[in-house]
């Protein structure tokens, strides 16, 4: 039986509606054996709810109608008072869309905002695993639900999902969908590598089990295999990946397999130090705990395509056209493959923002909306993969390689960054404050930012190849400056179309390319900000002009990958908030690389493969 309690009906008396009024049923034993769910989050009951489902068994909560019909704030502190007793296998949502379509999709879409917030937090605070809250998740939207009203035998038939979470069902009846599932990774050196397991398999143990990893998998080189000497990283030892199943996709370009992006644990619910998502994880705890503020980020793909030819025996991966800049005809050549970019991109729930044609040869653009930054690194590697995939079953090779060819024009992977609190825009400047249109948050994140760039291109600009693509006069930011609107700066302050010319939304920062591993460099812009705000540190006067005016006034930012590392090497507070363990590994794989590429310049050619 479903019971209206709380708010709802205009002809109710809410003084009435508190659900301990029903607890002289709860407690006839003529009912004891019934199911009862109580509707509308019970609210401004919702604790009192909370209460009875964690004494009585028979008692169920359903916050529809609450979501969407109260206020972003108040849709979270009910579903929060809810779960403060209740146990999450005795909660449920439902769309409530009575009387128009619109309440339905409002109420689908607020409610895994308010979920995610909710139970974000409550990860954060540790109460909840990552894989307790996507168990939860699972709970809230369709396991109690299906379990309560037994819709599975009702329908004659189950969703595939349903499927999987039952453990009796064959593999060969999922392996009838999905035969394969990618479990991937991003490593220290910014590949892409990943175990496949069957689905069968997949849903069965490693789902929850994960599967096996040497601990040698992040001080891996990309010329070599094998740990890098002073990662303190080998074969003797192994970690688990973790499946991240809030980042399951359907591939869009193969028709029967998934892919999800893992975490690294050392034991199960234990985060292991070297992992890079629980590094930015952490990072941006420390940024939320200390200052309130998130930081969002959206990233620039820039990549060539290059096709095949054969001459006199010989293969060569030559550019895909010989155009410029926005060039309509070179859009034009690549339509298709760049229209099965963007649907794969959109199937995937990654939004595009712009795409276009760039000044290399068959070199092209993909520029993604800004969402949290955690979520954007995630999507990155999704975008990469789905890229390269694309072009691949064209019979084409995309590569995010920094500088592919000596004598054109560089890939980078422009990350745009904004800092948020509240769902506002917390580094754009203000009538109380605004300092070349920031606030002071924004102003002291950004500076702090600028004091530890030479530190920070050891993650972003990683390997020796990226040095050859930051050079003066190529818009990749060479001097150790900041301006607005300067694209010539590695930190560009940007007024985007909408924003009033005197204020600025977000920082932009060039140094950022295809080699980088996303979380770990975006987790060193957080740390570095961090410090800003913890110090106050102000920014200099900006750069309006080319900096390579300025040479013999401004610092070069390192010219080399060394000198990064070195600067790296001696940043006490990149150590502390990243971890010495993992910096230990990331200089000492860096040192491999440079070591390797000045003895073996010809190497370089075979990287459009890894990147």
């Amino acid at each position: 039986m479903q019971i209206h309690t709380g708010f709802g009906d205009k002809d109710l008396d809410l003084r009435k509606c508190n659900p301990l009024y029903l607890r002289a049923v709860l407690e006839d034993e003529r009912f004891a054996k019934c199911q009862l769910v109580l509707l509308h989050a019970s609210y401004p009951y919702s604790k009192e709810a909370s209460y009875l489902a964690s004494v009585y068994s028979q008692v169920y909560l359903d916050f529809g109608l609450a979501i969407p019909k109260l206020s972003v704030q108040g849709m979270v502190s009910s579903l929060k008072e809810l779960l403060e007793l209740a146990p999450i296998n005795k909660v449920m949502f439902s769309s409530d869309g009575y009387a128009f379509p619109e309440t339905y999709y409002l109420g689908s879409r607020r409610a895994r905002d308010v979920v995610y917030r909710v139970l974000s937090a409550a990860c954060e605070d540790g109460d909840l695993s990552i894989e307790e809250a996507i168990d939860a998740v699972e709970d809230i939207f369709r396991r109690n639900a299906s379990d309560l009203y037994k819709l599975n035998v009702a329908n004659g038939s189950i969703h595939q999902k349903t499927m999987i979470a039952d453990s009796t069902i064959a593999s060969s009846c999922v392996e009838q969908d999905v035969l394969f599932v990618r479990i991937v990774w991003n490593d220290a050196s910014g590949q892409h590598r990943c175990r496949v397991v069957p689905a069968g398999r997949f849903y069965e143990i490693a789902r929850n089990k994960g599967v096996g990893l040497t601990f040698a998998s992040m001080g891996m080189t990309s010329f070599c295999d094998g740990p890098a000497d002073g990662t303190n990283l080998t074969g003797v030892g192994e970690i688990r990946l973790m499946p991240d199943m809030s980042t399951l996709l359907r591939l869009p370009w193969s028709t029967r397999e998934e892919m999800v992006i893992a975490d690294m644990q050392i034991r199960p619910g234990e985060a292991w130090e070297y992992c890079p998502r629980y590094v930015l994880r952490k990072v941006t705890k420390v940024l939320l705990d200390e200052f309130n503020v998130t930081m969002k980020a959206g990233f620039e793909n820039e990549f060539y395509l290059r096709r095949k030819l054969v001459s006199e025996g010989h293969e060569r991966w030559v550019p895909y056209d010989n155009s410029s800049y926005c060039s309509t005809s070179s859009f034009d050549g690549a339509s298709s493959i760049l229209q099965e970019v963007y649907s794969s991109l959109k199937a995937a729930n990654i939004v595009v923002e712009q795409l276009h044609a760039e000044a290399g040869k068959g070199q092209f653009e993909v520029a993604l909306k800004y969402v949290l930054c955690t979520l954007a690194a995630d999507n990155l590697i999704y975008a990469r993969e789905i890229i390269k995939s694309v072009a691949r079953k064209h019979g084409l090779i995309a590569t995010f390689l920094p500088k592919p060819d000596l004598n054109d024009i560089g890939s980078g992977s422009h990350v745009h960054l904004s800092l948020w609190k509240n769902d506002q825009n917390v580094f754009m400047g203000s009538n109380e404050y605004s300092h070349y249109g920031m606030s002071n948050v924004g102003e002291q994140f950004l500076a702090g930012v600028y004091h530890h760039l030479p530190s920070i291109l050891a993650f972003t600009a990683p390997h020796p190849n990226s040095y050859d693509r930051i050079q003066p006069n190529t818009w990749s930011g060479a001097y150790l400056c900041w301006g607005k609107e300067n694209r010539e700066a590695p930190l560009r302050t940007a007024c985007p179309p909408g924003v009033p010319l005197d204020m600025v939304s977000n920082f932009e920062i060039k140094s950022f390319d295809g080699c980088a591993n996303p979380h770990l460099g975006l987790a060193a812009i957080v740390a570095a900000g961090i410090d800003g705000l913890r110090k106050g540190l102000k920014l200099p006067e900006p750069i309006e002009s080319n900096p390579a005016d300025y040479a013999t006034k401004l610092k070069r930012l390192p010219q080399d990958l060394l000198e990064s590392v070195e600067s790296l090497a001696a940043d006490k507070t990149l150590h502390e908030l990243i971890g010495d363990k993992l910096i230990t590994a990331v200089i000492a794989v860096r040192k491999a690389e440079i070591d390797h590429y000045s003895k073996n310049p010809g190497a370089f050619g075979d990287l459009i493969h890894r990147y």
